[in-house]
């Protein structure tokens, strides 16, 4: 192998190495999306084929009732909320990861001079968004609490 097959090597290495987060970024994005939209579609059918098997089976059955009891139940306004918390607790504490290890690198020192600003940067972006996430959930907090007390009141009044 001459200089000629390296050069070769070398240039498909950089073609996979363009390539790869262009894949990555793009074609499993729309996978993603295919494989949720399609387990979406699969639980309607199966609900619908319950529905039909029991409306077989049992013609007076009130097709409403047996609907409400296959379909899942609604996350209320509450459980929303301690949702969109929990995201950006954890997605802030990454990003907090990131700074530090950033800063560590870069006190450190031995690593490439770009290696901490990379590190840094990538977290604070990702600090940012778990922020969104907080500012979200004290907004929607205050903005929705007589929603979350009358839904609260009326799962009491159903239990």
């Amino acid at each position: 192998m001459g200089i000629n097959g390296l050069l070769e090597f070398s240039t498909v290495i950089g073609a996979i190495l363009f390539l790869l987060p262009l894949f990555m970024g793009c074609v499993l994005f729309f996978l993603v999306i295919w494989m949720i939209i399609r387990n979406k579609r699969n639980e309607t059918n199966k609900r619908v084929e319950v529905a039909l098997a029991a409306i077989e089976k049992n013609p007076g059955i009130d097709v409403e009732e047996l609907l409400k009891k296959v379909t899942p139940k609604q996350k209320s306004l509450k459980e929303k909320l301690v949702n969109k918390l929990q995201w950006g607790t954890m997605i802030s504490l990454v990003g907090l990861v990131f700074i530090g290890f950033g800063a560590y690198i870069g006190y450190e020192g031995g690593w490439d001079a770009d290696d901490p600003v990379v590190a840094t940067v990538f977290g604070s972006i990702i600090l940012a968004v778990g922020v969104a996430f907080f500012i979200n959930y004290f907004i929607a907090k205050k903005m929705l609490a007589k929603e979350i007390e009358a839904e609260e009141r009326q799962l009491s009044q159903q239990a």
